[in-house]
């Protein structure tokens, strides 16, 4: 079970969520400022020929001690290539690693209550028993996802003993034929065949737990192109039990907590609507 990390962190949060919740409603401009996270943007990914199989490579491990530590799901993709991504590759989940986890757990220990480990997180495939350890975890680019028979498994089981997934960073132009989409729809109804995908509205808890948000608009630069949306999926297909998958579709959060600290092009308000929305999604996970 996820008790063993679930457990302590419910109480800590539960003494702090009020308490914190206004203060950091205004604060969050200045914690940016002070950890230097203003946003720019990545570079473009180019399309690649395929290759047969990404090489392995070496990831940092950290051993559980009770803090939160970032779940980065690692899968076989169905395409990748060399770009401009850690240890220059292109391998879809690999996208905006480590800087994401950096940035995003300076603004969990200085905004919230619980006590996150910083600078990066684990890499972890869904049939790693050290999931189980995790109680929230993090997927990019399902376009790009097409998991095993055993993986499904794994996961069905990680999300039934109340793991949490963030699903994020997938697009399709609008006008296009949405393959990206098509892809993520048919590897979820592989997880669940019956599963209702929930459009999401800022009404929903899991938007209002921690930052109360207004609002679910992001006019991100890419703009007119693409029609962004979130989607949930409940326990039992019902949207009064726990939520148990976040799904950003033609979003990129985790691409505002990654250039949050290099000066660029996005507006400010962007990336801390990007990090209201992680810590939302974050605390959701780990107490419900």
């Amino acid at each position: 079970m996820i008790g063993p990390v679930i457990a302590p962190m419910i109480t800590i949060l539960e003494r702090s969520l009020r308490s914190r919740r206004r203060l950091a409603v205004t604060a969050i401009g200045a914690v940016l400022a002070s950890a230097g996270i203003v946003y720019a943007l990545g570079a473009n990914e180019a399309r690649l020929p395929d290759f047969p199989a990404p090489p392995d490579v070496e990831y940092p491990s950290y051993e559980y001690d009770g803090s939160f530590t970032f779940a980065r799901i690692k899968f076989r993709p169905s395409w990748w290539g060399f770009g401009d991504y850690t240890w220059g590759l292109d391998l879809k989940w690999n996208h905006d690693y480590p800087q994401a986890e950096q940035n995003f757990g300076k603004i969990i220990g200085d905004l919230t209550g619980v006590v996150p480990r910083l600078g990066g997180g684990n890499i972890l495939e869904l049939t790693d028993p050290r999931l189980f350890e995790h109680p929230w975890a993090y997927l990019c680019e399902p376009g790009f996802w097409d998991p095993t028979e055993e993986e499904l498994e794994k996961l069905r089981e990680y999300l039934a003993k109340g793991g949490f997934l963030m699903i994020d960073d997938f697009f399709d132009q609008l006008g296009r034929t949405p393959r990206q989409w098509n892809n993520f729809e048919r590897q979820i109804h592989r997880l669940y065949p019956d599963v209702h995908l929930f459009p999401m509205d800022v009404d929903q808890p899991i938007f209002q737990v921690f930052f109360e948000l207004a609002d679910l608009d992001f006019d991100d630069p890419r703009g007119p192109y693409f029609k962004s949306a979130i989607y949930g999926i409940f326990e039992d297909n019902d949207p009064t039990k726990r939520l148990r998958v976040i799904i950003d579709y033609n979003l990129d959060i985790g691409d505002y907590w990654e250039w949050s600290d290099q000066e660029g092009v996005y507006p400010l308000h962007l990336t801390e609507k990007g990090f209201k929305v992680g810590v939302n999604y974050l605390l959701y996970g780990m107490t419900h």
